[in-house]
Parts: structure tokens; C-alpha cells; sequence
């Protein structure tokens, strides 16, 4: 499977959980799952890198089941969603020897479509379901931690 593609895929995971993602990234660095070489993103691969993302992964994973979360498409986290997914596909994509830049862009558009379409797939599933809110958001969380475990082992 093309980088590339992993590199969007990996966005489209971002957009729905902004943290989980980029800590698999981090941890697959760490582990050498993924070579990030010589480039500037190497600091992802850092132990503190890890211990931070891990730390606000585990806390977004229950903070997202809280009726005050916001709303994912909201400026804020839109903003970290796209940023996050760009960084997270920079990184996929220079572990399959493809440019930063290109990997950027596709993880970018990922996360747009990961957060918007997330966003409409939970909330019209809580509607036809007729289930509590975070049931669904519980098979989000799992289908972001298997996505982005499978990923980063495609290396």
C-alpha cells in the first residue's frame, strides 16, 4: 500500500481523534517501526514526545465521552486536527521515502475529511441507533486506535 495513501489514512484518523494518532506515530518511531532518518521529524522518535502525546491521548480518549466536549469542528480543534494530521502524515510519508510536503498535504486532507465525516457519522448514528452518545464515540476510539496501529506497522 502506498505511503501516500497511509499518509491520508493516517489524517482521516487524526480528524477523528486528534491525539491518539500522532502518539502511535510517536511510538512507532521510538520502536523503529518507522524511520523518520535524518529529517526535521525526528523529534517525534524523542521519549518526551512519546510520554506528552501519550499522556493527552489517553486524556482526549475520555475527555471526548464528557457532555461538555466540544464540538470537533469547532476552530480550536479543527485547527489541532489539521495540524496534527499534517505532522502525522509528514511522518508516514517520509518512512516510505516520500516527501515531507506530499505526505503534509494528504495528512491534511485527511484529517478534513476524517473530522467532517466523523462528525456526520457519529451524530446520524446516535440518531438512528437511538444510543447514548458515547457508545458510538467508544467504536470511534476503537476503530482510531486499530486504524492507526495499522498504519504505522506497514513499514
Amino acid at each position: 500500500m502506498g505511503s501516500l495513501f497511509l499518509a491520508l489514512l493516517i489524517g482521516v484518523f487524526v480528524g477523528l481523534r486528534s491525539l491518539t494518532p500522532p502518539a502511535f506515530v510517536s511510538w512507532a518511531a521510538v520502536l523503529y517501526w518507522i524511520d523518520l532518518g535524518r529529517s526535521r521529524l525526528v523529534f517525534m522518535a524523542a521519549k518526551p514526545t512519546v510520554a506528552i502525546l501519550t499522556a493527552l491521548a489517553v486524556l482526549e480518549l475520555y475527555a471526548d465521552k464528557l457532555p461538555s466536549a466540544p464540538n470537533r469542528t469547532a476552530m480550536p480543534g479543527l485547527f489541532a486536527r489539521v495540524v496534527l494530521g499534517s505532522l502525522c502524515g509528514a511522518c508516514i510519508a517520509v518512512a516510505g521515502a516520500h516527501s515531507a510536503l506530499s505526505g503534509a498535504v494528504a495528512g491534511f486532507l485527511g484529517s478534513l475529511i476524517g473530522c467532517f465525516g466523523g462528525f456526520q457519522a457519529r451524530t446520524r448514528l446516535v440518531k438512528a441507533l437511538h444510543c447514548p452518545d458515547y457508545i458510538v464515540a467508544i467504536v470511534e476510539d476503537i476503530v482510531t486506535i486499530g486504524g492507526s496501529l495499522y498504519v504505522v506497522t506497514r513499514f
